[in-house]
């Protein structure tokens, strides 16, 4: 969010008040470094040693460790927007385990549990939402009359075939068939679990309609089945029906006998191509996922057996059940359960935040500015947001939201609202309400985890590693490895200063291998090359001649190409490294004993020269910021165990 307590890669005033009560063990560039900090990396550091290393050591090494943190911080890169969002991001994820409220999300699991031990029988009237707010306002207020014409006793079956939308179930009087527990949105699943039989719901939104339900039937629940299909396809094509039957029937006769051949037939006849591919196989399912014949026969037939051909909707099947398991326990349902929620989607994720809002508010004395939110909701209520919203709003400095002695502004919630703009008033409305209280569970998170920062060692310590690790790679590409890469004069004169010491002990050959389709084009490319200048060369060539040539610069010893050792070492006839080429050759082939340019040994250079620089930079640290060791405190930590 823009309007942040923390920039990301440092530590708040508040958190480092309640940091300053740790002993420091060395001050570097004005930057103190807490004992458990050292601690953690020296035990760290030396469980990656085969034998323990002596502290004396190790604090050499932290300090260099530091004295490039402090220079990344001192070239402002701490405060690259790109890196700011990474450490932020990296921070929210390791608090998260600290933030969740496990008591909270097991209830909700248990509770999914408990449903998942029963099945109930659902009918609904839906009525399917559109994109348009005004006309799903119209859809809300028919789903109201006619719950209201079934509170006062009318047939729910008849005007489910008369008003339903969805086309499954409406023929049957709203039937849906047994449903239980993660099938169906929260709020739908909810209503079925509460209703009693016969009792009629209020109205009830999902995602994707309004809906009005009616109390079903229940019964413990079936479980899941293990099962794989055949299905030849009619979706109510009379023309079909018969030639459906027909070979529905055959391929049930031969697996009737040979059960071995459902696989092949599946692969080779259904028309569910997703499940046919892997020769049928369906994954686990429960009552409900399925159309109800299909799950009437997968639920009916024992282990082992094949069914009989039947009918639904979709055209002819015959089942294959392999397996079946009871209703979940709660470890089994617990990964779906937390897929479910965690997605964003679910209700049961703004529940878990609201949670988290509450217990959080309570133990930070947050509070939201009542006054300020129903300013903002009448404005928008009446304008929707537009861009005088926000030119009305993003100065306001009246308190939005205070978290302890820390006041927030409107106009710091203005800012995070990011300019969303929506002319409709409802769906404004919307909008606005869910990012208040998205805005103030992230600034009471961010309080969070400033404690965290302060009163959690662990957490201070993963955190402040991977920030300072993040820091040292980025100065250290700045400072050593891009540098050394692009100082061409640099890598030149080094190159040039020392030479013999990347002489060869065996020669190379230098030039540019060339694979050509056949022997004509191979006659051509050596014209060509005649006409180009080698700086060029290669790009030219494989621009002009994409598919007919492959060619490259080469430097290799005797015995690391076959074709190189034909044409330059006197080897025998060798063949294109691919079938698409006939002929090869080379152009400027050469032997050579010893590096003719920086270019030859480019790798080896570059690496040399980054040693040089890192050494440069290493002594420039040590005189450009200052470091103090509190001797005392050092001799408090905690020595590394013998192995």
């Amino acid at each position: 969010m823009k309007t942040k307590m923390l920039v990301g890669v440092g530590i708040s005033a508040f958190a480092l008040a309640l940091a300053a009560k740790e002993a420091v063990v060395m001050t570097v560039n004005g930057v103190d470094v807490p004992k458990s900090e050292f601690e953690y990396l020296y035990h760290k550091n030396s469980q990656q040693q085969m034998s323990p290393q002596p502290i004396e050591d190790y604090v050499e090494l932290f300090k260099l460790y530091k004295l490039k943190v402090a220079d990344a911080r001192a070239e402002g890169l701490d405060t690259v927007e790109s890196f700011r969002k990474e450490m932020e991001q990296y921070r929210h994820d390791l608090a998260a385990p600290y933030l969740a409220d496990s008591t909270y999300m097991y209830q909700l699991l248990d509770e999914a549990h408990r449903r998942a031990q029963e099945e109930v029988e659902a009918r609904h009237i839906m009525l399917f939402k559109t994109r348009d707010v005004a006309q799903n306002k119209t859809l809300l207020e028919r789903a109201d009359s006619l719950k209201d014409v079934l509170k006062n006793g009318g047939n729910f079956e008849e005007l489910a075939v008369q008003y339903s939308g969805d086309r499954g179930s409406n023929a049957k009087g709203g039937l849906m068939g047994y449903i239980t527990a993660l099938q169906y949105p929260y709020a739908f699943e909810t209503a079925a679990y509460s209703l009693s039989e016969g009792e009629i719901s209020d109205v009830v939104e999902s995602p994707v309609g309004y809906h009005i339900l009616k109390g079903g039937k229940r019964r413990p629940a079936s479980g899941e089945v293990l099962a794989s299909h055949i299905l030849i396809m009619t979706q109510g094509n009379p023309d079909k029906e018969s030639g459906a039957k027909h070979l529905i029937d055959s391929i049930y006769k031969v697996v009737k006998a040979d059960p071995t051949q459902f696989d092949d037939l599946a692969r080779r006849f259904s028309d569910d191509k997703g499940s046919g591919r892997e020769g049928g196989k369906l994954p686990w399912f429960g009552r409900g996922r399925m159309v109800p014949e299909f799950d009437s026969v997968a639920f009916a037939i024992p282990d082992g057996f094949i069914s009989e051909p039947f009918k639904t909707q979709f055209g002819y099947h015959i089942i294959y059940r392999h397996d079946h398991k009871g209703a979940p326990s709660v470890q089994d349902l617990k990964p779906r359960f937390l897929s479910i929620v965690g997605s964003g989607q679910d209700p049961r994720s703004k529940m878990i935040r609201d949670n988290q809002t509450e217990k959080l508010a309570k133990k930070y004395k947050g509070i939201l500015n009542s006054q300020a939110v129903y300013m903002l909701k009448a404005d928008v209520a009446d304008n929707g947001l537009d861009s005088l919203f926000y030119s009305r709003w993003k100065n306001d400095k009246r308190e939005f939201a205070t978290i302890g002695k820390k006041k927030y502004p409107v106009s710091s919630f203005v800012a995070y609202l990011g300019n969303r703009f929506n002319p409709d008033v409802d769906m404004a409305s919307m909008i606005l309400s869910d990012m208040i209280d998205t805005y103030y569970n992230n600034l009471l998170v961010e309080t969070e985890e400033d404690y965290l920062l302060a009163s959690k060692p662990e957490y201070a310590n993963l955190y402040r590693e991977y920030v300072d690790g993040s820091l040292l790679y980025e100065v250290s590409v700045k400072k050593v490895w891009d540098k050394a890469a692009k100082d061409e004069e640099g890598l030149h004169n080094y190159f040039e200063q020392d030479r013999d010491k990347y002489r060869w002990t065996e020669p190379r050959a230098k030039g540019y291998l060339v694979q050509t389709s056949t022997d004509s084009v191979a006659a051509i490319v050596k014209k060509r090359a005649m006409e180009i200048g080698r700086d060029s060369l290669v790009n030219t060539i494989r621009k002009e001649f994409p598919r007919e040539v492959s060619i490259m610069k080469v430097l290799e010893p005797k015995g690391s190409n076959a074709m190189i050792d034909n044409v330059v070492f006197g080897g025998p006839e060798a063949k294109p490294s691919s079938p698409r080429y006939a002929a090869y050759f080379m152009l400027d082939p050469r032997v050579i004993s010893a590096p003719e340019e920086l270019q030859d040994v480019r790798g080896l250079v570059t690496s040399d020269y980054q040693g040089v620089l890192q050494e440069e930079w290493e002594k420039e640290l040590r005189s450009k910021y200052p470091v103090t060791v509190n001797e005392k405190v050092l001799k408090k930590v905690k020595p590394i165990e013998k192995k």
